[in-house]
């Protein structure tokens, strides 16, 4: 009885080890159960970036990386195509070349001096002017028989200018001016030209032989300097 009591004491005492084997291999944290453990209540490294980091990413994109940058210019009205670019060139038929007008600001002397002339869009869409205008010296006859003045350009570089129905752009002509009274003299010695209408030619849209709105054009020299077709009117 006694062995049998020993044998009950010894299987008691091994289920007792064995039991607390059991608990403390359940409850004890592994090396790997701590960082499983740890995941989910401290953010990790790779977590972070999901917060605030991501959103301030997003905002720098649009400045300074190079697919939102551009994702965002292609968008913005500053880089599409302009609409200057689809605008078809004026014709002979859509303009309206207007008479020369004595302009203020013009070389001391008795002849033209200097005149603006504008050309409008006389057409129901845009079109758009483009370049100098050539000048010619005419009678009152036909365009074609003319006699084309040496032209020198000025001013600021040649652009398109796009009219609307019914906008304007303008050019300056100015002439060799003539000196003194009655027939004048021309400092060259030369003598003065006189003539009622001058032909001036648009690119793209024909010869247009115009008078001024007053007199007629005086010069000398056979020479004229012009500027290029402008929406700013120049005096």
């Amino acid at each position: 009885m006694q062995y049998t009591a020993g044998i009950g004491r010894t299987a008691a005492a091994l289920a007792t080890a064995l039991a607390a084997a059991a608990l403390m291999t359940g409850c004890t944290p592994t090396g790997d159960g701590d960082v499983g453990a740890g995941g989910p209540s401290t953010p990790t490294a790779s977590s972070r970036p999901a917060e605030p980091t991501a959103t301030g990413g997003d905002k720098g994109g649009t400045t300074s990386s190079g697919a939102s940058g551009g994702s965002t210019g292609g968008a913005s009205p500053s880089a599409s195509p302009s609409g200057g670019a689809t605008k078809k060139p004026c014709t002979v038929d859509d303009i309206k070349v207007s008479e020369g007008h004595q302009a203020d600001v013009r070389p001391p002397g008795t002849g033209t001096g200097a005149a603006i002339v504008s050309v409008t869009n006389a057409s129901a869409s845009p079109c758009k002017v483009y370049g100098y205008p050539t000048v010619a010296a005419a009678g009152n006859g036909s365009p074609e028989k003319n006699k084309p003045l040496a032209t020198t350009h000025t001013g600021p570089d040649a652009a398109d200018v796009v009219l609307a129905p019914g906008a304007r752009a303008w050019t300056k002509l100015t002439f060799v001016q003539v000196q003194g009274e009655a027939d004048g003299y021309c400092t060259s010695g030369a003598t003065p030209d006189s003539y009622p209408t001058v032909v001036i030619g648009v690119l793209g849209a024909g010869k247009h032989q115009i008078a001024m709105d007053d007199g007629v054009f005086a010069f000398c020299d056979g020479k004229v300097t012009v500027t290029a077709w402008s929406s700013v009117k120049p005096s």
